[in-house]
């Protein structure tokens, strides 16, 4: 499997990415793609309920070197690109910033496959069913994080 080189623009998040400010996805810069398509799961492991808690899921989206930050949260967008957002783990459509305990640190990682095809998935579907449905289909995958202490 070849590798996707993923960075975002901090090592700890500014508060325009949490709850204690808009909120908004971040900016994904991803190289050395060779994908069709690339999926996204950011992923929590810091919430004790489980292991993989995910605040936000994506797919379908172009194979292209910078998912913009502040994608709509809509199950389907078409600006500033295209993609299709499931139901994260907050029972939520797009992007839900981290919002750790005062006091405490969590690291969010943001998963990036790249895809030998676009997904035949419905918009706002949930983790279990964007796993299944990219099974088979994984060509490239690359993954980085960041902080966040409140």
């Amino acid at each position: 499997m070849e590798k996707l080189i993923v960075r975002l623009d901090f090592l700890e998040f500014p508060p325009t990415n949490t709850c204690d400010g808009d909120d908004e996805s971040p900016r994904i810069r991803i190289e050395n793609l060779k994908s069709v398509s690339l999926a996204l799961m950011a992923v929590n492991p810091f919430i004790p309920s489980c292991c993989s808690f995910s605040p936000w899921l994506a797919w379908n989206i172009p194979p292209v070197s910078i998912i913009p930050p502040g994608l709509p949260k809509e199950s389907a967008i078409n600006v500033p690109i295209q993609a299709i957002q499931g139901t994260n783990d907050y029972g939520k459509v797009g992007y839900t910033g981290p919002c750790p305990p005062r006091g405490s640190t969590h690291r969010y990682t943001f998963k990036v496959w790249g895809l030998d095809q676009m997904l035949d998935l419905t918009p706002g579907v949930g983790k279990a069913d964007l796993v299944s449905a990219m099974r088979g289909h994984v060509i490239q995958y690359g993954e980085t994080s960041a902080l966040c202490t409140r």
